[in-house]
């Protein structure tokens, strides 16, 4: 039996619940307390209820949403016999879900380039490669690599000219910064991984933004990490605060992981308020904060003022540990990613690494180091902008004209568009659209435990035509399993993969 890691109070639930959208006035409505427990449910399959959290006593519920006692026992009582809940005698009652709930975070493997043209992959939040940015750091970085073929080419921590320039960036971003604090890794995934080898053992818990990237919870369940789920404000704005500041308090976990400029898959954009605060409750918490900067560079409306860096408000990186990644920004298939923290950790990290990783390889870091010096970087991250750009608008407008009862918040920067689908499963859209020749990551991936049933994610990976097909083909799945077609499709195929 699970134990409950936070706690949810009888007002929040309460206005929780009267938050949700009616039933048609021509349903036939429920019982009282089925009608309640179904609600329970709901927030829990959408994840704006985290697994592990406790509910409220009877009487406290009972009083905050003006019904008998009698009837939020009878909803408990439900959502135990459904296995929504567990209860022990003086501990109280906290959420779970049933046995045998498919694991949510499974991946999507991308379709790789050379499948035939029919299926429109959206599985893979990634962009093609900015030429000839690409190409030209490549045959610059073939002809610094002379001098480094002649030694051993086992850097564990980096090459010293990457990481003197990322150091660099930083300070001009005003983080001074050194060497000594940047980790070059591979990718931005080899970096969370060492993190949470290094500091997140066994049973050890770790707090995580809810939703969260598909990758980061799959790697974090693999080193047997306990995740700790916080569910993101509602609408674009951001985190909240409260429930975060009570996890911190409560739980004192021992990492907590953020995308802190344009979530994956929300597209939120916490402030610097926000920011400022949830470094300064990790620090009193003795919790080390992992920002992840993957999307920080995919700023996609010209006037808008980005947030201070986490990190601003822990220059030391005692507290928070920074990781930043060119496979979004820039392209996929290059794999390189860095941390920046206290030099400490860094040295840590680097020892840690020589038993899963002894290094990154040389020619991908002289390219980024030749794109970053010779300001190649950002006009290839400018090219990716504008692609990004223009597919969301596309993607956007699409998903309003064929799908005009799904909800989304349109982010200002980022690949991911994170849409309600208008009370329907994600899974069984998500299952229909692949026959249809769609492919699409349901909402459960991103979430714990079955959370985010009624969402899908969508990347700006396509641009006009193939978005406006894409959406037609989503919606045809949708009519399909609105009408019961698809009722058939539970879960999506068990593949390993969502970029």
């Amino acid at each position: 039996m699970t134990q409950w890691t936070s706690a949810v109070g009888s007002t929040r639930l309460a206005w929780l619940i009267g938050s949700q959208q009616d039933r048609p006035a021509s349903a036939r409505r429920p019982p009282a307390y089925r009608a309640l427990a179904d609600g329970i449910r709901l927030l829990v399959l959408e994840g704006r209820l985290p697994v592990a959290a406790r509910l409220p006593a009877e009487r406290e519920l009972a009083q905050a949403l003006n019904v008998s006692r009698t009837t939020v026992a009878a909803a408990y009582e439900a959502l135990r016999s459904d296995g929504f809940l567990e209860s022990r005698r003086g501990a109280g009652s906290w959420i779970t879900v049933p046995a045998g709930n498919p694991l949510p975070a499974r991946g999507l493997e991308p379709l790789p380039p050379e499948a035939p043209g029919f299926v429109i992959d959206l599985g893979c939040a990634a962009l093609p490669a900015p030429e000839p940015w690409l190409t030209r750091s490549v045959q610059g970085a073939l002809e610094e690599l002379p001098p480094y073929a002649r030694t051993h080419g086992d850097h564990p921590a980096g090459l010293p000219v990457l990481r003197q320039m990322l150091a660099d960036r930083y300070t001009e971003r005003g983080i001074p910064t050194l060497p000594e604090q940047i980790m070059v890794t591979t990718g931005a995934m080899g970096a969370i991984d060492a993190i949470c080898r290094l500091f997140a053992g066994r049973a050890e818990r770790i707090a995580v933004e809810s939703p969260s990237y598909a990758n980061i919870l799959r790697l974090m369940r693999e080193t047997g990490a306990r995740l700790v789920p916080v569910s993101m404000a509602e609408g674009p704005a951001g985190w909240d605060m409260d429930r975060w500041l009570r996890i911190l308090r409560e739980s004192a976990p021992r990492l907590a992981y953020v995308v802190a400029d344009f979530h994956n898959p929300t597209g939120a954009l916490p402030g610097d308020d926000q920011r400022r605060r949830l470094v300064d409750a990790a620090r009193s918490a003795g919790t080390v904060l992992v920002a992840d900067e993957s999307m920080s560079e995919l700023r996609l409306e010209p006037g808008l003022e980005m947030p201070r860096p986490v990190c601003s408000f822990d220059p030391a990186g005692s507290t928070v540990i920074t990781v930043g990644s060119a496979s979004k920004a820039f392209w996929a298939g290059m794999r390189i990613g860095w941390v920046r923290a206290a030099p400490e950790v860094v040295r840590s990290l680097v020892a840690a690494r020589a038993h899963a990783d002894l290094g990154t390889p040389v020619l991908e870091q002289l390219a980024v180091d030749w794109l970053l010096r010779t300001g190649g970087w950002e006009k290839g991250v400018e090219i990716c902008r504008t692609r990004a750009k223009d597919n969301r608008d596309t993607l956007v407008a699409a998903v309003r004209r064929e799908l005009p009862d799904w909800e989304f918040e349109v982010p200002g920067g980022g690949l991911t568009l994170w849409a309600r689908v208008g009370g329907l499963s994600g899974a069984r859209l998500a299952e229909v659209g692949e026959r249809l020749g769609v492919r699409v990551p349901s909402g459960p991936r991103f979430g714990l435990d079955g959370a985010f049933e009624g969402h899908v994610r969508l990347p700006f990976t396509v641009g006009d035509p193939l978005a406006d097909e894409a959406v037609a083909r989503l919606a045809a799945a949708a009519r399909l399993v609105r009408s019961g077609a698809g009722a058939d499709a539970g879960t999506e195929p068990a593949e390993v993969f969502v970029a």
